[in-house]
């Protein structure tokens, strides 16, 4: 299984970003350098039903990718939030991956007390979990 480092202060940023939205999925960015995460772009849930899925806003998508490009810095992963389900892809996260390079993160709000965060490599279809390790 892969390791993945992942910050202490992205992966606080992402689980408070989640827990604002308990009841829709949260959705953003993360921006990287050199293999390594660095910051956080939330970007809003404009899917007609947030319970359930998210999808992107365009505009703060295209935004947040031309600030990256700007800051030297590239595409690390995609998180979003499944309020009442598990840390896994869904069947509608495995149909529109479209980032096969792309590390993506998925929190679960369906605990009892402790957020569960989750990586995962989507390619074709085909789903590889990653181990994340904060640091």
């Amino acid at each position: 299984m892969t390791t993945v480092r992942i910050p202490r202060t992205v992966a606080n940023l992402i689980l408070a970003h989640v827990q604002r939205h308990e009841e829709r999925e949260a959705c953003g960015l993360i921006a990287g350098k050199d293999g390594r995460p660095l910051r956080c772009y939330e970007i809003p849930n404009v899917a007609s039903e947030p319970a359930t899925r998210f999808q992107m806003d365009p505009a703060a998508q295209i935004d947040a990718m031309r600030r990256m490009r700007e800051a030297g810095e590239e595409l690390f992963a995609i998180y979003h939030s499944h309020p009442r389900g598990p840390a896994l892809p869904s069947s509608i996260d495995l149909a529109e991956a479209a980032y096969p390079d792309t590390l993506y993160l998925i929190v679960s709000l369906d605990t009892k007390g402790v957020l569960e965060m989750r990586g995962f490599h989507i390619r074709e279809g085909k789903v590889s979990e990653v181990e994340l390790v904060l640091s």
